[in-house]
C-alpha cells in the first residue's frame, strides 16, 4: 500500500483591520441599549445617506459583511444575543441605539419613501385603485387598463376609472401588466428604505423578531381596541374615569324612564 498524503490546511490569517471592525462592533452591541438588524436591499445610496442624517443623534448605522457581523456577536458572547443570527443575510446593516427597539424600528418605518412597483414585487397590502379621471389617452390605454380589471370609460378625451377595483392583494406577486398600469396611473404602492428585521435589546438580553412597526395602523388598532373596551365597560357598569360620564348619562336615562312608568300608573 502507497503512503498516505497528509493534507495540511493552511488558516489564513484574519487582517488586522477585520478584527478592528469585529472588535468596534461588538463594543457597540455591549455599548448600546438597542441593536437592530435592517435590510438594505433595493436601497438607493442616496437614501441610505438621508435616512443616516435623519437619525443623526437618535441611531449609528454600521454596515459590514456577515461574517464580521456573526463574529462580533459571538465576541459578545450573550445567550439572547445568539438568536439574532437567524435573521442576518448578505444585505443588512446595523443600527446602534439607546432608544426602545420598537421606537426605532418605528423611525426606520416613517423614513420609507414610496416607489413604483416592478414586476415580481410582492404586494405590501392591498393595491385599489379608486374612481377618478386620468391623464391617459384612450387608444392601446383602454386594454391595458381593462386587462387589470378596470372599467374605463372617455371623458374630456381622456379615459376615466369608473370603479374601484383592487387589482392586487397583500402578499401576491405583482405581474408586469400590473405593474406597467401602476407605473401609468402615478400609483406608488411599494416602500424604499431600511426594513427592520430583527432588534437585541440588551437591558431584557431579547432579540425581538417582526419588529416592523406602522405608527398609523398600530394607533388606529389601538383607538379601535379602546372603544370596543370602553363599550364593554359601560355594559358592565364598570366605574372608571373612563366611563363615569356615560355611566351617569345612562343612569339619567333610566330614572326618567322610570318617572315616567311611575307617572303614568299613579295618573291611572
Amino acid at each position: 500500500m502507497g503512503k498516505e498524503k497528509k493534507v495540511r490546511i493552511r488558516e489564513k490569517e484574519i487582517p488586522e483591520y477585520k478584527k478592528n471592525i469585529v472588535a468596534e462592533m461588538a463594543s457597540k452591541i455591549k455599548g448600546s441599549k438597542t441593536t437592530l438588524i435592517a435590510s438594505t436591499r433595493k436601497l438607493p445610496s442616496s437614501q441610505f445617506h438621508t435616512i443616516k442624517k435623519n437619525l443623526r443623534g437618535r441611531a449609528e448605522i454600521k454596515v459590514a459583511r456577515k461574517s464580521s457581523i456573526i463574529r462580533a456577536i459571538e465576541t459578545v458572547n450573550r445567550q439572547g444575543l445568539d438568536k439574532i443570527k437567524e435573521s442576518i443575510h448578505a444585505d443588512v446593516a446595523l443600527f446602534f441605539s439607546n432608544l426602545d427597539a420598537f421606537e426605532l424600528s418605528a423611525l426606520l418605518t416613517e423614513n420609507q419613501s414610496p416607489a413604483r412597483a416592478k414586476a415580481g414585487d410582492v404586494a405590501l397590502e392591498d393595491i385599489k385603485v379608486e374612481p377618478g379621471p386620468t391623464d391617459l389617452i384612450p387608444g392601446p390605454a383602454i386594454s391595458e387598463l381593462s386587462g387589470v380589471g378596470l372599467k374605463v370609460a372617455v371623458e374630456g378625451g381622456k379615459l376615466a376609472i369608473k370603479q374601484s377595483h383592487t387589482i392586487v392583494k397583500a402578499g401576491d406577486i405583482i405581474k408586469a401588466n400590473v405593474a406597467s398600469v401602476l407605473g401609468k396611473l402615478n400609483i406608488l404602492p411599494m416602500k424604499v428604505g431600511f426594513e427592520p428585521l430583527a432588534a437585541y435589546d440588551s437591558t431584557e438580553d431579547k432579540v425581538y423578531v417582526g419588529i416592523k412597526i406602522n405608527k398609523e395602523e398600530a394607533l388606529d388598532g389601538l383607538r379601535h381596541a379602546i372603544g370596543k373596551a370602553r363599550g364593554f365597560a359601560i355594559n358592565l357598569a364598570y366605574v372608571c374615569k373612563e366611563t363615569i360620564s356615560a355611566l351617569i348619562g345612562k343612569a339619567g336615562m333610566h330614572e326618567k324612564a322610570i318617572m315616567k312608568l311611575t307617572t303614568t300608573k299613579e295618573g291611572a
